[in-house]
């Protein structure tokens, strides 16, 4: 019977010492995220649900909301973890024009027809 008590305060102390083990200390490399802004070809909620799913699985966005009216993709990311050409590539490979940069070719004929940006539609 004297056992137990004696291996129930031995686990008890294996275990919060365990807890303080799993502590790590943070490296201070610059901030947390940064925030990036595209000019994009995207004409309608199609586009904008195509390119915030497809930025969502981005290595290190965070967020990633597109204004319709303005054509404005803002992306915040962890440029620990990615950055604006990659970003801006990303897009492109969506089959969206980013800033300057004309969206890849057969990314863009992939895209539904409403969402081409020769459509008279919109």
């Amino acid at each position: 019977m004297k056992f137990f008590p004696s291996f129930l305060l031995s686990c008890l102390l294996l275990i919060s010492s365990g807890a303080f083990a799993q502590t790590t200390k943070s490296k201070a490399k610059g901030p947390a995220t940064a925030t990036l802004q595209l000019k994009t070809s995207a004409v309608c909620d199609m586009c904008k649900a195509r390119l915030e799913k497809a930025m969502a699985y981005e290595k290190g966005v965070q967020q990633a909301t597109l204004d319709v009216p303005s054509q404005m993709l803002t992306v915040t990311f962890r440029p620990d973890k990615t950055n604006a050409a990659a970003l801006t590539s990303a897009v492109q490979k969506t089959g969206y024009d980013a800033n300057d940069q004309q969206a890849d070719d057969k990314a863009y004929e992939r895209l539904p027809e409403c969402c081409k940006k020769t459509n008279d539609v919109h």
